[in-house]
């Protein structure tokens, strides 16, 4: 697995379920293509997908899902800046990203990766657990 450090994007995308293997296999070549890092929330409903990396890569992976035509596919944050949340983690802006693509069971899971990553709150937002400040 290869990591980048540069200017990071990211993006989130809701789905009404991700269960196709052979979609998956389609997102994971085109996370490692794209070098970007891509988390699903698979196995049932809602379908969550986020994805970080580079500006391009993340455009051209969110495009990769789109083609893959998602049921209910609804791109609830368009990539942009990655802004970090948290004064204690390394700054967003310039940060390791493991490249490649991850998945998770429970939406609980995928909450907790995103804690992880400082943007549980930017996460929370675009899936309408909480309302825009």
């Amino acid at each position: 697995m290869s990591r980048i450090t540069a200017p990071m994007f990211n993006a989130l995308i809701r789905t009404h379920h991700i269960t196709s293997r052979k979609k998956v296999a389609n997102l994971k070549k085109a996370a490692g293509k794209y070098e970007v890092y891509a988390l699903l929330r698979s196995g049932g409903c809602p379908g969550i997908m986020y994805c970080e990396g580079l500006e391009d890569g993340v455009n051209n992976w969110v495009a990769s899902v789109q083609r893959l035509r998602y049921k209910d596919f609804h791109l609830v944050t368009r990539p942009g800046p990655l802004q970090q949340e948290q004064e204690d983690k390394p700054k967003a802006a310039y940060r390791d990203v493991p490249v490649g693509l991850f998945e998770v069971e429970t939406v609980k899971g995928f909450s907790d990766v995103m804690s992880k990553r400082g943007v549980l709150q930017w996460w929370k937002r675009g899936m309408g657990y909480v309302k825009e400040d």
